[in-house]
């Protein structure tokens, strides 16, 4: 998917500014009313992006019941290993 621009407004929401994101762009990228997003900033301008995954946040939701089991190595496969001759 390359660059894709497109001119928006910018609304009151409270005593913030809100960004109005077309319906077609909303629906391409899986955003509802509610959907949470990154906003970057540097010298250039913001860029708003659906959040990604941060490790701390995956490691702080392993718990117990659904933490990953060891596999079993299995039965043993082969001989000793020493050879004849």
């Amino acid at each position: 998917m390359g660059i894709f621009a497109v001119a928006t407004q910018i609304g009151k929401w409270g005593n913030s500014l809100a960004v109005r994101i077309p319906s077609a762009l909303a629906e391409q990228f899986g955003l509802k009313e509610g959907s949470p997003v990154e906003i970057i900033t540097d010298d250039r301008g913001l860029l708003v992006r659906k959040p990604g995954y941060r490790l701390e946040d995956l490691l702080a939701g392993i718990t117990p019941e659904n933490l990953p089991q060891e596999p079993s190595p299995g039965p043993a496969v082969g001989g000793t290993g020493g050879g004849g001759g």
